[in-house]
């Protein structure tokens, strides 16, 4: 498949810069997404207002359920977005990788 290891190196260069754009193309969907966001928001907005006719009526159990389900919901937003960071930093250590291999091709300055 290979003739040499010059090709070798070559193609796994090649391959790690294209997996490299791939998951950093990925992560910036992510977090713009994550920051696009606005059914998440909308049904935080909707929660507290529930929370608060819950409070003025007296209703125990609807400001508890209210309350776990903003939390749920934050705790979502924060997974999301350290998906998103962990996978901006594969990207860059994929696209170093690239090119330290690529250096040592001569192919770089």
């Amino acid at each position: 498949m290979f003739t040499s290891a010059f090709d070798f190196q070559m193609t796994m260069a090649t391959v790690t810069f294209f997996l490299g754009l791939v998951v950093l193309a990925i992560s910036i969907f992510i977090l713009v997404r994550q920051a696009i966001g606005r059914d998440i928001n909308t049904i935080a907005k909707q929660t507290a207002i529930l929370a608060e006719k819950g409070i003025t009526e007296n209703i125990a159990g609807l400001v508890g359920n209210a309350s776990a389900l903003i939390n749920a919901l934050h705790d979502l937003s924060k997974t999301n977005t350290g998906i998103g960071v962990f996978l901006v930093f594969l990207g860059i250590a994929l696209l170093t990788t690239a090119y330290f291999i690529s250096r040592n091709l001569g192919l770089t300055y």
